[in-house]
């Protein structure tokens, strides 16, 4: 199913934003923040679902969250977050949540490792919180950006080594740092989300389907095994539906 997402929905009224998506997706991935977090949301949402014929996602929230800190207490308060989303997931009845595996101090560059540990210890948790509610946890692959971790697939397997989380393929994300191929092979039967979105390769850019230099025909083509999502990260609404014109036209192509 292709659904959709964007940040700045976060602004509005997430009553509201569900009557804009559904006019044009049957999938609805809710960015968890400000306006739209879902544990203000959940008990609401539950009244209203039924209103909708759409499937949802989550993606728990980034701003002020970082559960690879050096700072414990900042560390232990982005892991109950995540742990607040999945109780609130369950609630609502969503199975699939995205999530950041953390990022690089921004003060100490050459304490990677350490960086890694904490990253690791906090996924364990949430690994087990995943089992407690019930809900199927995907860690995103980062962008090429200094300070975010898991931009590599090698970089982003270690960290969730020993668990039983799962991976957001983010297409986009792969592609300013050269490697769709790589996270492709690296990633194949632990995918259980994928973001679509497209750039020129240099920067997280976001933009529609089909204006920067991402060959979705070819990349589809190596995805065919893959029968779940994609959530096109849009940053608006315009955007989103004429990129979901332009990927089922790609599917159609391919036989998707």
């Amino acid at each position: 199913m292709i659904g959709m997402s964007c940040t700045q929905f976060g602004i509005h009224d997430p009553e509201k934003m569900m009557d804009t998506v559904s006019k044009d997706f049957e999938l609805w991935e809710i960015f968890s923040e400000a306006e739209n977090d879902i544990v203000k949301f959940s008990s609401r949402f539950n009244e209203i679902k039924g209103s909708y014929n759409m499937a949802y996602s989550i993606h728990a929230p980034i701003g002020d969250i970082n559960i690879a800190s050096f700072n414990e207490r900042v560390r232990e308060t982005s892991v109950k977050e995540m742990f607040r989303a999945m109780e609130h997931a369950n609630r609502m009845g969503i199975e699939t949540i995205t999530i950041h595996p953390g990022l690089y101090s921004m003060v100490i560059r050459e304490a990677k490792d350490r960086s890694v540990k904490y990253s690791k210890e906090s996924l364990k948790k949430i690994d087990r919180g995943a089992a407690e509610y019930g809900v199927v946890v995907a860690v995103e692959n980062m962008p090429s950006f200094a300070v975010m971790m898991g931009q590599t697939p090698e970089e982003l397997l270690e960290l969730i080594d020993g668990t039983d989380l799962m991976i957001c393929f983010d297409i986009g994300h792969a592609n300013t740092r050269g490697m769709i191929d790589e996270c492709i092979g690296a990633f194949s039967g632990r995918i259980a989300n994928i973001h679509i979105h497209d750039n020129i390769g240099d920067k997280d850019e976001h933009m529609t389907i089909g204006d920067g230099n991402i060959d979705f025909d070819r990349v589809l083509s190596k995805l065919k095994g893959y029968k779940g999502n994609y959530i096109i990260e849009s940053r608006t609404m315009e955007s989103a539906v004429t990129s979901k014109k332009r990927l089922e036209e790609i599917m159609r192509r391919g036989g998707l």
